[in-house]
């Protein structure tokens, strides 16, 4: 065989940095990431974008999207992409948040942000727990769940039930398209980033707020293998977390539709 018979499959997306990245073996932050970057480059839309990272495990996104990026505090992105957006409007802006960020501390800035129908458009990262700071419970952290804050395992009695982000915002009438994927096969990867596509095609058409939830995994406070922590999130994750879509607006249809 020659170098011309060589074919390259799979490369660095333009959109990333060349610097190795600080998540854990087995952490699907790095696939969430590559998603956004492929689409982002697909649609040519690298110089033109700027994403919000939030405080928790993908606090350093900035470093490894080669594209402009700000740092908000706990729970603010969608505040601040809120401003970005409206200041620059023909910006593509996202926010990439965690559960810790975004349905704990962030939960009223979210909830506004898609009742107002901002222009943004949002990944939530659901892995059930605080990756950054030991693994406590999370508004998402499941029935019967052990985590460090919870050791006796979540006690819905007590600690109240998970909070399901998706089905919640899919309720206000600023949200035009809110859906849920996961990414514990190449399957769902695949479907994952068709639908990340979708929701930043729709916010250059200015069709309102959209948001991904992605079903992720977190081996080291799960104390799990990666094999396994796929197969716990296929297995717990998704009965409680559905995959589907939630809130798909007629503009998003039609626009999906080619109309």
């Amino acid at each position: 065989m020659v170098d011309s018979d060589v074919k390259t499959i799979y490369k660095r997306p333009l959109g990333f940095t060349d610097v190795t990245t600080h998540y854990c073996p087995g952490c699907t932050h790095g696939v969430a990431h590559r998603l956004i970057a492929e689409v982002l480059e697909e649609m040519g839309e690298l110089e033109n974008t700027i994403g919000v990272a939030p405080v928790g495990c993908s606090v350093f996104a900035y470093n490894y999207f080669d594209i402009d990026f700000v740092e908000a505090a706990h729970g603010r992105a969608p505040a601040m992409a809120t401003g970005i957006k409206r200041t620059l409007p023909t910006k593509t802006v996202f926010t990439y948040q965690g559960d810790g960020d975004l349905a704990s501390m962030g939960m009223g800035e979210i909830v506004a942000a898609a009742a107002r129908g901002e222009q943004i458009t949002v990944i939530f990262i659901n892995n059930t727990n605080y990756g950054m700071t030991g693994g406590q419970m999370a508004p998402t952290t499941l029935p019967g769940q052990k985590t460090s804050s919870s050791p006796l395992g979540r006690d819905v009695e007590t600690q109240g039930y998970p909070s399901r982000t998706a089905e919640l915002l899919s309720a206000l009438d600023g949200a035009s398209y809110v859906v849920r994927r996961s990414l514990h096969d190449a399957r769902s990867i695949r479907n994952a980033k068709k639908a990340i596509r979708t929701a930043f095609e729709a916010q250059k058409r200015g069709l309102g707020f959209s948001m991904i939830e992605l079903l992720s995994t977190c081996p080291t406070n799960w104390g799990l293998t990666p094999v396994k922590a796929r197969e716990w999130l296929r297995d717990y994750m998704i009965p409680q977390y559905p995959i589907g879509d939630f809130r798909v607006s007629s503009a998003v249809e039609d626009m999906a539709k080619g109309v």
